[in-house]
């Protein structure tokens, strides 16, 4: 298997005022191609800002990303929005549906913005994340565990190579939580890779490694 994800001293800084922040602190992260990353860590210890740099939502102050082979470093936006679409799907705790659009409609969303070839089909989508009766239904009329189900199956619908999840299960029960991570799990075993942000540890525990951010460091 390869490296499919791979930082370098990555490092990113914000500043509020005279005030230099340091988000991530000359982080090396790599994920291998097939693998299930868990990444945990107290509120403003630099999960998110990895997350988002590691899927080229944000780009690192200092430090290299390769994604999928590619370097991003010096990339135009235009060329990093093809890389983004054509290999990361994003899961986000809020579920950022539209609200008058149906749960088939917010899945197909993506495909108004790109020309890629796919194997996955609306209906197999929803199948995948277990919403075939549910595909005419408007988000108000679902659950918290379907809404987010729905906002995986838009991540997915492009074929990604990876998903990017930050606290998928922020908003939901223990049990709908659960229910979300056998759904990651499943998707693990199909081959796809998987990063996400977590702060339960039990549901942590369910991939295959798990590392901690401290004030922006891996710190095991």
């Amino acid at each position: 298997m390869k490296d499919i994800i791979v930082g370098e001293g990555l490092t990113k800084i914000f500043r509020r005022g005279s005030e230099v922040i340091y988000a991530l602190r000359n982080v090396d992260f790599s994920v291998r191609e097939g693998e299930f990353i868990s990444i945990i860590g107290p509120s403003g210890s630099g999960k998110t800002a990895l997350l988002n740099v590691l899927g080229c939502l944000d780009m690192p102050d200092e430090g290299s990303l390769r994604l999928n082979g590619i370097e991003t470093k010096g990339m135009k936006e235009g060329n990093l929005v093809k890389l983004r679409r054509e290999n990361v799907g994003f899961v986000f705790q809020q579920f950022y549906l539209m609200p008058t659009l149906t749960a088939r409609e917010n899945i197909e969303l993506p495909l108004l913005f790109s020309r890629k070839n796919r194997n996955n089909s609306i209906e197999d989508v929803l199948n995948m994340v277990g919403l075939a009766d549910r595909g005419d239904h408007l988000p108000g009329q679902l659950s918290g565990g379907e809404m987010q189900r729905v906002a995986i199956g838009r991540a997915l619908i492009n074929d990604p190579k990876i998903v990017l999840a930050d606290e998928p299960t922020g908003n939901l029960d223990s049990a709908t939580s659960q229910m979300i991570f056998d759904l990651f799990l499943e998707l693990n075993r199909r081959g796809l890779t998987l990063v996400t942000v977590t702060h339960n540890m039990d549901l942590a525990k369910l991939a295959q490694k798990t590392y901690t951010l401290r004030d922006g460091q891996i710190v095991r």
